[in-house]
């Protein structure tokens, strides 16, 4: 079993297609949240100089929402929202207990 038939797989989807277009969304989100962090990073002062903690706790609350509208924004772009939509539920469902194991319908 190649890789391309194990994400198809887990990620419940049919085509070889569909997994490219899904990896180039992931892609270009990663790409675009790099660059986000620097602007907005810029834009609140955050500096090498704060401590760790901090800038993770700001990190955590700046960027990873933005990535995840990123996620939604650019999977709409390239037609698979639906997916991604599907995907987001099912990983922050495994943050909130006993819900994590519900959301198993197809994407």
């Amino acid at each position: 079993m190649n890789i391309f038939d194990r994400l198809k797989k887990r990620w419940q989807i049919e085509s070889n297609w569909q997994v490219i277009i899904i990896l180039i969304v992931f892609s270009c989100t990663g790409f675009s949240a790099m660059y986000a962090k620097d602007f907005v990073f810029n834009i609140l002062g955050v500096t090498p100089d704060l401590p760790l903690w901090l800038r993770i706790l700001i990190w955590l609350v700046t960027i990873l929402p933005l990535y995840n509208l990123l996620l939604i924004i650019y999977g709409t772009l390239f037609g698979q929202r639906e997916f991604f939509w599907w995907f987001l539920k099912k990983t922050f469902g495994r943050f909130v207990p006993g819900k994590g194991k519900k959301v198993t319908s197809e994407p």
